[in-house]
């Protein structure tokens, strides 16, 4: 395998590495997008300008900068540098680092840092053989993943992390990158004789959604195999660019994308399901990918139909699970189906305006005065055995009991209440019987 570092002067192996690994940023200035984590006065720049970086995660979608940020704190820190793949290496492997970086940090005070990618495919075991030199600060753990980690990761390793979330690069980010990759004689396509449209530009960018590399292997797919023109120059159109990345270039402008999207959403909150699948057609035969009006309607389900009808989010992931596994055009079947049924069926804003109100709460009131008897007893020793016989067991009294569950600041404080439109009609009898609102 071979790695830049490995591969940037030799000339004979030049060629064959990807643009997209010749293109990498190797130094924070030339780091591309996420302001929000890796900007000048970040905490996670000063880290690592200052070589004090400890144990992080970072996670986000592909090509978004994670493990080219991890090559530029390997390049920039004073310490060893240990790379690894949860996909093709086991405890074995990490067992090996760690010693070898006790070793390092006894002999030479040499600090390892271990840059886990793909961390989420670590099991339980792998994970749990990391925490002893985590805590110990023998290693500097750096893991990289596209899932979230606080659902992949176990709770130990999240605990001895800091957490940084990567987002999708903006559309004008990932067009200048292009267009540098195309200018660079260096290290991108400079050397060629190329002309690349300003439309191909664009429909790059848009449809890589965020991912950088993705683009980078568009651009060098087309540059590669268009054929030159009579002048010699390798010229790159909007039909070369679709080709590259086998993504249809839309037929609408920006501002119409976005004027029957929200033409498309607001149809299926008003109820008219004629509309709604004249504009998701509209969008679909412009070149719009379905999974976006798929990934829409879920929302909405939830969001304007919420417990009115529960079976609305049911049939729309389903829907949208359909149109993954069938794809086009027969996927667009029970995609339809559940653009009619969202339309027609009950609506509710209730879990809406509850999310809202519990998010509000939570981050203007912030009360962890737990009622005792709610506290897992496991962990307080004799005390917890009495704490939890005064909590009531719901099913011992007919599945529900009276009981305080929320902190004393927040009590009292109503944030889910549910209309009289279809099933959410039953759920309020249910609470009136209750004595809720």
């Amino acid at each position: 395998m071979y790695t830049l570092f490995d591969t940037l002067n030799e000339e004979k192996n030049y060629d064959k590495i990807p643009l997209a690994e010749r293109m990498r940023p190797e130094t924070l200035r030339e780091f591309l997008g996420q302001a929000d984590i890796a900007s000048d006065g970040s905490l996670l720049k000063r880290a690592i300008v200052s070589d004090k970086l400890g144990s992080c995660i970072f996670f986000g979608p592909p090509g978004t900068g994670k493990s080219t940020l991890a090559n530029i704190i390997a390049a920039s820190t004073s310490g060893n540098f240990v790379k690894l793949n949860a996909v093709t290496s086991g405890v074995a492997d990490v067992k090996k680092a760690i010693e070898q970086a006790e070793v390092d940090l006894k002999t030479y005070g040499k600090r390892t840092y271990l840059l886990l990618d793909e961390c989420h495919r670590f099991n339980k075991t792998q994970q749990d053989s990391l925490l002893p030199s985590i805590e110990r600060g023998t290693v500097i753990f750096i893991g990289s993943t596209t899932e979230n980690p606080y659902v992949a990761m176990t709770p130990a390793i999240i605990s001895r992390c800091r957490v940084f979330e990567f987002k999708s690069l903006s559309t004008e980010i990932i067009k200048n990158a292009l267009k540098k990759a195309v200018e660079d004689k260096k290290r991108g396509l400079g050397n060629m004789s190329l002309l690349v449209s300003e439309d191909a530009y664009n429909h790059i960018a848009v449809t890589s959604a965020g991912d950088l590399r993705t683009a980078y292997n568009a651009i060098e797919l087309a540059a590669l195999t268009t054929p030159v023109n009579e002048d010699g120059v390798v010229e790159i159109t909007l039909k070369d660019a679709e080709q590259s990345i086998q993504k249809k270039a839309l037929s609408i402008d920006e501002n119409g994308y976005y004027h029957l999207l929200s033409a498309f959403c607001k149809s299926l909150r008003g109820s008219d399901s004629d509309a709604a699948l004249y504009y998701s057609q509209r969008l679909i035969q412009g070149g719009l990918d379905p999974m976006i009006i798929a990934r829409r309607l879920v929302v909405h389900s939830a969001e304007d139909v919420g417990l009115a009808d529960p079976n609305a989010l049911v049939i729309a992931t389903s829907a949208m699970t359909a149109l993954q596994n069938i794809g086009q055009p027969e996927g667009l079947i029970p995609l339809s189906q559940a653009i009619i049924y969202v339309c027609e069926t009950h609506k509710s804003n209730s879990v809406i305006v509850a999310l809202d109100k519990a998010r509000s709460a939570a981050t203007e009131i912030r009360d962890d005065d737990i009622p005792p008897y709610l506290i897992n007893p496991s962990y307080l020793g004799a005390e917890g055995k009495k704490l939890s016989a005064e909590y009531k067991y719901p099913h011992d009294y007919g599945g529900y009991v009276e009981q305080e569950y929320l902190p004393k600041k927040v009590r009292g404080q109503v944030f889910y209440e549910p209309t009289e439109l279809g099933y959410e009609k039953e759920i309020r009898a249910i609470r009136v019987k209750k004595g809720k609102k």
